[in-house]
């Protein structure tokens, strides 16, 4: 079985972070600048702290008007965070995240932020898995 790993050495372990106190507008200009729609909020140390994204944003403004934008990070982000090791399988990590609802999963050594895998790594993991079994299926029947 694959782990979380597995994902990490195939599309990196790039994150793009950002601190609690922090404002809703500083998070969204980051957020669009990398065309990304989360983002980790981490201390100094790098431990997750919790979890910014483009909906924890709209509901901020949604909630307080414009005046929201200038909100710290920390007002608004999901926290506590589901995270994931990098010695968990695949299936386990999608499993938190459809139990969770969530679409990220930081990856945590030691308390330190290593990664973050999203829902669309692991679907595509998870299809491209598919797909070679299928095909050593065939390959299988074809030659009983």
């Amino acid at each position: 079985m694959t782990t979380v790993a597995h994902i990490l050495a195939a599309k990196g372990r790039d994150v793009v972070t950002t601190q609690p106190h922090r404002t809703l507008a500083e998070a969204a200009a980051l957020l669009t600048a990398r065309n990304i729609g989360a983002a980790v909020v981490t201390d100094a140390q790098g431990r997750v702290l919790g979890m910014l994204s483009e909906r924890d944003i709209l509901h901020a403004v949604g909630k307080g008007g414009a005046a929201a934008v200038d909100d710290a990070v920390s007002k608004h982000m999901t926290a506590p965070v589901v995270t994931t090791r990098e010695d968990e399988y695949v299936h386990i990590a999608m499993e938190k995240m459809t139990v969770r609802r969530c679409r990220h999963l930081p990856v945590v050594v030691d308390e330190k932020l290593v990664g973050l895998v999203s829902i669309g790594d692991l679907v595509k993991y998870r299809l491209a898995e598919c797909e070679y079994e299928q095909k050593a299926m065939r390959e299988y029947i074809a030659t009983a």
